[in-house]
């Protein structure tokens, strides 16, 4: 089984929010039920997560939880619908406000970690998903988007 980014989305948007163990463990029911294998599922979270299909929100009340991102699509990979039948125990909600300022500062920590190495591809990502950002939710990126766009000139 090969997910892709916006497959994990579809998965955790099924259940409004997963911890990455709860994703890792949907991904693997998944997969036995559709009689294949998983590689690496750590590796396609945090892929997930790079492309911002995924953002970690810090609720506080232990591991972080996962929730849709501002550029994903989320679908279901075939067979998901059974899962909360599956994982009964699973998924939670994020409050909208906490799922901003969760995208908003790891968008800024993204941007400064980019210009501060020169990494104009990375760079020329942060610029797209910043607009993708805006429009997903109340976010003020202006400014981070002209330090961006200063170093890629």
């Amino acid at each position: 089984m090969d997910p892709t980014a916006d497959d994990l989305a579809g998965v955790v948007d099924l259940f409004g929010a997963l911890t990455r163990s709860e994703l890792g463990r949907a991904l693997s029911e998944l997969a036995f039920k559709r009689g294949e294998e998983i590689a690496n599922v750590e590796a396609l979270i945090d892929d997930a997560l790079d492309s911002y299909h995924l953002v970690e929100v810090d609720t506080g009340d232990g591991e972080p939880l996962l929730v849709p991102g501002p550029t994903a699509f989320p679908t279901l990979p075939d067979g998901a619908e059974d899962l909360p039948h599956i994982m009964d125990d699973a998924g939670d909600a994020v409050d909208e406000a906490d799922r901003m300022h969760a995208v908003e500062t790891r968008f800024r920590e993204d941007a400064a970690e980019a210009i501060n190495q020169g990494d104009a591809e990375r760079i020329a990502e942060l610029l797209d998903v910043s607009y993708e950002l805006e429009v997903w939710g109340d976010v003020d990126l202006e400014t981070a988007r002209e330090r961006l766009d200063s170093v890629e000139e």
